[in-house]
């Protein structure tokens, strides 16, 4: 099959979990046979030089990119609110993309067009005028309700209007684009179950981030290094907002329990109160080059999240390592986990003061933990397996009109 990607970003460097997962199954359907094309934006949140991507990398997408500014202008949010529109949606329609994609889809014929992320859906009606390709939607969440979390956790009154806002126009643009799509991959069987009950007809199917298990050799667990880590993007808001809450409310009572320990957190785009922190065992990395080779050096992974959707690829890794993981259920939606087996769930800073006494002082536990993680990643998580399960996916819908 032929096969065009429109990236919401670059899928290299792998620095994130997007572009990680898009990376994974570019790779994927390339080593499965199949042609794929490339078209990326590239964002002021997340600017990538053209030329520093590898040259195989190249020549195997056609990797091609287009501006889009997302910066956030006070009169364009202004006439979305008052509109009753998402803005979130808006500010990726630009002439420039829009243009590549023309030119393209006017160049090539393809068989199935992948959007990735929700937003990539705005182009919907330039590739129906331009393309007879099956249009499928790579939803690596449901986007709306990281924003309907994000406001249902806000104090603030103004902020917390302003997030209903948000969620409420994006929840309605969800909720009417994806009925007038081909098909649908979502990336959990949580998020494939609420796409079934509001898309009617349309096809989904579940298609979680796959793994390469070349790419993840087994490695030394590190069982006698004793600290915590946390890495994630800091400019996506659930992030921030978790860190802050392990900082005041879990930090304090886990450092008295356990003098000795230490939080390593590394990621984009840390915000200066982040930065400029001064508290006894927070180590603030920052952008680290090399992730897999971070999460080898520390210990346990923290993940405390309140708010998002989706699955967190971050932890598929790190479990994949064999690390074990402290999370929040949100956290830890879309892995079929056992709690106590492969991870552990605390959803109370009770919890996470608990879980983090319990793993650091018990060494055995470390280990159980860590290789019931990762033989869990290796059978549910097989990156060749899932790409085959997509690709006759494609075909179906591909055939059903043929």
């Amino acid at each position: 099959m032929k096969i065009l990607l429109l990236c919401n970003k670059s899928p290299w460097p792998l620095h994130e979990g997007g572009p990680i997962a898009m990376y994974a199954m570019i790779s994927g359907l390339i080593k499965a046979g199949h042609q794929v094309k490339v078209l990326a934006a590239n964002t002021n949140k997340y600017t990538v030089d053209p030329a520093s991507i590898p040259e195989s990398f190249v020549q195997s997408t056609g990797i091609e990119f287009a501006t889009i500014d997302l910066s956030i202008r006070p009169m364009g949010a202004l006439y979305h609110y008052l509109k009753g529109q998402s803005y979130h949606v808006a500010r990726f329609r630009t002439l420039s993309f829009e243009s590549s994609l023309v030119r393209i889809l006017k160049q090539e014929e393809f068989d199935v067009i992948q959007v990735e992320m929700l937003y990539m859906t705005v182009y919907l009606d330039i590739i129906r005028k331009y393309s007879r390709a099956k249009v499928i939607l790579r939803a690596h969440n449901i986007e709306h309700l990281i924003w309907q979390r994000l406001a249902s956790n806000s104090r603030n009154p103004l902020k917390k209007h302003y997030l209903n806002h948000l969620y409420l126009t994006l929840r309605n643009y969800e909720l009417v684009i994806m009925k007038k799509l081909d098909g649908i991959a979502a990336i959990t069987e949580t998020d494939a179950a609420f796409f079934r009950k509001y898309t009617g007809k349309v096809p989904v199917i579940a298609i979680p981030f796959g793994i390469d298990p070349e790419s993840y050799p087994a490695t030394n667990p590190q069982l006698t290094v004793t600290d915590l880590f946390h890495i994630g993007s800091m400019n996506w808001i659930p992030n921030e907002e978790g860190i802050k809450w392990f900082l005041e409310k879990v930090w304090p009572e886990s450092k008295k329990s356990i003098p000795f320990l230490s939080i390593h957190l590394a990621g984009r785009a840390m915000p200066g109160w982040l930065t400029t922190l001064n508290i006894p065992g927070v180590i603030v990395e920052g952008e680290v080059p090399d992730a897999w080779q971070f999460m080898q050096q520390h210990a346990v992974m923290i993940v405390p999240l309140f708010s998002g959707s989706g699955i967190r690829i971050k932890i598929i890794e790190a479990m994949t390592a064999g690390k074990v993981v402290i999370s929040t259920t949100i956290g830890a939606e879309g892995i079929r986990y056992e709690n106590g087996k492969h991870l552990l769930i605390a959803d109370t800073a009770e919890d996470f003061v608990d879980a983090i006494e319990k793993v650091m002082t018990n060494v055995g536990l470390r280990r159980s933990l860590g290789q019931n993680a990762r033989n869990l990643m290796l059978v549910q998580h097989n990156n060749t397996e899932l790409i085959s399960r997509l690709t006759l996916f494609y075909q179906t819908l591909i055939q059903d009109n043929s």
